[in-house]
């Protein structure tokens, strides 16, 4: 581990379940210093969930504040537009090297297709400069363009994202191809690993976040990405049965 340091980019969420939220609660739980350059906003209006971006110049500087910190490692979640993702992936070049995770969260925008489509050229940008990616079945589906309703396909999703650049992707399932296990199919461009837990009668808001960003504080800590992947794993599920009215929980009560 260079440093104990370790930068989040990505949203707030308002009600505290996932986001920058997860994000520094995971860290902590780590061991490890958080910082985060926020992305974008929540609220919950009349018309539903609604994402506000951060000013571009807003997120500019915040970037820059950071530049001079010894980052052990990176994390990257919500991105809400394309002038947001081009900022943080030149973030991303100027720490080549870096263990960096991405979260690459599309399934909020889902019905607005012509941003997701954008958004997802963008992200896609990112693969040959991240040390991994972690897409949910819905955003994977997104990402290859493509259907997923078997293990075997989650395989060869995962398969087509790392020809797309991605060194290492886990596809995370959840209980959409099976309600009683959470099945993730890790690939890291040469052997699968089937990933399976209970499916928690649990809330299980922010757990793709707590996954990501348990991901990225074990890589800062040293692990192999096979390791870091099966500790989260087991950490997500630890936090989903923990859970309170508003999301996972991170650490014991």
């Amino acid at each position: 581990m260079t440093s104990k340091y370790i930068l989040a980019l990505s949203g707030n969420d308002i009600f505290s379940g996932g986001g920058l939220h997860a994000d520094l609660t995971t860290y902590t739980v780590n061991g490890l210093h958080g910082f985060v350059a926020v992305t974008c906003l929540t609220a919950m209006t009349d018309t539903g969930f609604e994402v506000i971006a951060v000013d571009e110049a807003v997120f500019e500087k915040q970037l820059n504040s950071l530049q001079d910190v010894d980052f052990a490692a990176i994390k990257l979640g919500l991105l809400p537009n394309v002038a947001i993702a081009k900022q943080a992936l030149d973030c991303v070049r100027s720490h080549a090297g870096l263990p960096i995770v991405l979260d690459p969260v599309l399934v909020c925008k889902e019905t607005h297709d012509v941003e997701v489509n954008d958004l997802r050229k963008e992200l896609l940008a990112f693969f040959p400069y991240v040390t991994i990616v972690t897409p949910n079945l819905a955003e994977a589906e997104l990402l290859t363009q493509r259907k997923i309703q078997t293990v075997e396909e989650m395989k060869e999703a995962a398969r087509m994202l790392h020809e797309l650049g991605a060194p290492h992707v886990v596809i995370k399932g959840g209980n959409r191809l099976d309600k009683k296990r959470a099945i993730d199919v890790y690939y890291d461009g040469v052997e699968y690993h089937v990933l399976e837990s209970l499916v928690l009668e649990k809330n299980n808001t922010g757990a793709g976040c707590t996954f990501a960003s348990s991901i990225a504080s074990q890589l800062a800590l040293g692990a192999s990405v096979r390791d870091a992947v099966s500790v989260s794993k087991d950490f997500v599920l630890r936090a989903i049965q923990a859970s309170d009215e508003y999301g996972v929980v991170q650490y014991e009560s």
